[in-house]
């Protein structure tokens, strides 16, 4: 009614709703009950995160996020209000680029799709996808590692050539200096080239592939890309190559990596579950004490001659 008193006399519209007009103005002054307000309140909580994720959390990451803002609150209440505001997430579809090359002989496949590791550092995964833009198309390769899924190389260029994925491979081996890694991939022939293999051997990675036409076997690499796509490539267009460029880097590094949430990581990001996993690992003498800066300070009795 209230929406609607610009149009139609208030006393109208109480006749034709079958209420009274003293108790519609009774009932506009009547405050809001104490979990009304609360929805309220938790409503432009929801409405915050939501928008921080660019629009891309459904109900069961905002509620992780609300989690960790020290707010209690059951994710069907999430989903309630989620659909009472019209918010929702996104959905994912995938896409294939790479092709074989009939001749190359491919690595073996050490992985087995058992896309799992203790540690980080013990498996990466990579693949390339591509990113149409209004100029043509731009490549992407990456390189993630399989127990943090964080992109830890990458490369983008205007071709498919072996190049493409030996510059994402670099920079994660400058970014990680692997001592025992296997690095699997599709068997595209950017991946069986005898300049990829070469550089595995100087960087002590061991080249693992999949098999042929076969998604599963590369099952997390695949995920990362539906996520791109879904979350930014399906909802933007770009007129140039470099508009692309610019909007992936800063989805992979400003996003993705330091503060998307991963169902697969108990809702923390890549960085997050890398930075939380290295500081539970750190061990500290007995007698000792971590100080600011999370320096370890030892007791008299430790301290070196």
């Amino acid at each position: 009614m209230t929406a609607h008193q610009a149009l139609h006399p208030v006393a109208t519209m109480c006749r034709v709703l079958g209420v009274s007009p003293s108790g519609y103005y009774a009932w506009r002054k009547r405050p809001l009950a104490p979990r009304a307000r609360a929805d309220v309140a938790l409503t432009a909580q929801i409405q915050v995160v939501h928008r921080e994720s660019r629009g891309t959390y459904g109900a069961p990451r905002i509620h992780a996020d609300l989690a960790a803002q020290g707010v209690r609150v059951g994710r069907k209440r999430v989903a309630r209000l989620m659909r009472t505001v019209g918010l929702q997430g996104v959905s994912r579809r995938k896409l294939r680029t790479t092709v074989r090359d009939e001749t190359a002989r491919p690595a073996p496949d050490l992985v087995d799709r058992q896309f799992t590791a203790a540690g980080p550092d013990r498996l990466w995964v990579a693949d390339i996808t591509y990113v149409p833009t209004w100029a043509g198309f731009l490549y992407l390769a990456v390189v993630l590692d399989a127990w943090s899924r964080r992109v830890i190389g990458w490369a983008m260029d205007t071709h498919l050539r072996t190049e493409l994925v030996l510059a994402a491979l670099d920079m994660a081996v400058v970014q990680r200096r692997p001592t025992d890694v296997i690095h699997h991939s599709d068997q595209g022939c950017q991946y069986t080239s005898v300049a990829f293999g070469r550089r595995c051997a100087e960087a002590g990675v061991r080249p693992s592939m999949g098999s042929v036409g076969d998604a599963y076997d590369n099952a997390l690499c695949e995920s990362f890309f539906a996520t791109l796509e879904c979350e930014l490539l399906d909802r933007q267009r770009f007129r140039t190559q470099g508009e692309a460029r610019l909007a992936i880097f800063d989805f992979i590094e400003g996003w993705y990596n330091p503060r998307r949430r991963h169902s697969g990581l108990d809702y923390l990001s890549p960085m997050i579950f890398e930075e939380t996993h290295e500081r539970d690992n750190r061990t500290v003498p007995p007698g000792s004490t971590i100080g600011e800066g999370a320096a370890i300070s030892l007791s008299p009795s430790m301290a070196l001659p």
